[in-house]
């Protein structure tokens, strides 16, 4: 399936207590993508294989679902709607706003924590768009070779995307 990040995706609404075709269809998905990730009994992490492609949306699926969600900087709820597709199938987030010094709120600082955690120098984390969340965005972009503008598009959302929050 091509996909555009502005399209329409024509798939039903998942959530828990879904079954079949599209189910298996979203699980696959979301094991591609690596969001099926688990603490096993001795505390480290549990990569599952097809296992999981089931076609019934339960509460494994969901955690994967708000895993991804959070990935893609999306509502967590669990709730797979054209949104959550579209960025299944590109892997990326979509309908981003553009963030530039002097924007503020709550995306900026979801913004600012995933770069932290990337180990770029954001200063404070509050929601902020300063000078050092400029220099830690013009850092990432210097880092995965995109223009260096220090301005927040599609291209540097989706390597801010690509910074790993799985930790166990």
């Amino acid at each position: 399936m091509t996909v555009t990040p502005s399209a329409k995706i024509n798939k039903p609404v998942l959530k828990v207590g879904s079954k079949g075709a599209e189910v298996k269809e979203l699980q696959q998905l979301l094991l591609d993508s690596g969001m099926f990730v688990f603490i096993g009994s001795s505390g480290a992490c549990v990569f599952p294989g097809k296992e999981v492609i089931d076609g019934v949306f339960g509460a494994k699926t969901e955690t994967a679902v708000k895993r991804f969600q959070a990935k893609m900087f999306l509502t967590q709820d669990g709730v797979v709607g054209n949104k959550t597709w579209r960025s299944l199938f590109l892997n990326a987030p979509v309908d981003m706003p553009i963030l530039k010094k002097g924007s503020t709120g709550n995306l900026v600082k979801l913004m600012e924590e995933r770069l932290a955690i990337g180990g770029y120098d954001v200063g404070t984390v509050d929601g902020s768009f300063g000078s050092r969340t400029e220099a830690a965005i013009r850092q990432l972009q210097t880092n995965t070779g995109l223009p260096v503008d220090g301005i927040v598009g599609d291209r540097t959302w989706f390597e801010i995307s690509k910074i790993n929050t799985i930790f166990c």
